[in-house]
């Protein structure tokens, strides 16, 4: 839900693309794999245009990570958050947007003291752990060999940094630096498949302003 917030990635991957192909978000803050599996096919179905959709991200895992006995509502226990994944492309796939186009993305790292005290102000105990999250993050990416989709293994490329805290905003959400790494992270996978798009419409110069029919029409 805060990709398309300022500096958000998405918000970064939708100004590349402009005039390209429009880049829609259906993040649902705080969801989890087993809600999104169930509203999936009203987000996407066959009428979206399965043709023109060039790639579809699935980026979980954050929450379906929280600990159990501190946060039952949002925790998925890891193999049905597999389960749900593996679900979710098979959805995908019925609606004919093909394993090729769909990548996964792994939750990031959480910085543990800087999640705590937001936890701790609003009178909650630690309720995630970076090492569980690093559960998640290795399911999602046998899932994706699994259903042969591309994945995007976010929780440990950012730990490449030492002090990866500075992709974080509270330990959790995504920073602005956080943000770019990602935009710049998935346009690497993107940009083959999005290079040879042809602009929509001529460049305002090239249009034949006595006649502007011929350009346009």
């Amino acid at each position: 839900q805060y990709s398309f917030q300022e500096n958000g990635w998405a918000a970064s991957l939708a100004e590349r693309l402009v005039r390209k192909c429009d880049v829609v978000n259906r993040g649902l803050s705080g969801y989890n794999t087993r809600w999104a599996k169930l509203i999936l096919p009203r987000l996407i179905s066959k009428s979206t245009g399965a043709e023109n959709t060039v790639a579809v991200t699935i980026f979980f895992g954050a929450n379906d990570s929280a600990l159990k006995d501190l946060n039952p509502k949002q925790h998925v226990p890891l193999e049905e958050y597999a389960v749900n994944l593996k679900s979710m492309i098979q959805y995908l796939k019925s609606v004919d947007i093909t394993e090729d186009r769909i990548i996964l993305i792994t939750p990031p790292p959480l910085q543990e003291s800087a999640w705590e005290k937001e936890c701790l102000a609003k009178g909650d105990k630690l309720n995630r752990r970076n090492a569980t999250t690093g559960e998640y993050a290795r399911a999602c990416v046998e899932v994706a060999r699994d259903c042969g989709t591309d994945v995007l293994d976010l929780w440990t490329l950012m730990q490449k940094n030492q002090d990866f805290s500075s992709y974080l905003s509270d330990g959790l959400h995504l920073s602005t630096k956080g943000n770019s790494f990602l935009a710049a992270q998935l346009w690497s996978r993107l940009d083959k498949k999005l290079s040879a798009l042809p602009s929509l419409l001529p460049y305002w110069r090239d249009v034949d302003h006595m006649n502007p029919e011929a350009s346009l029409l």
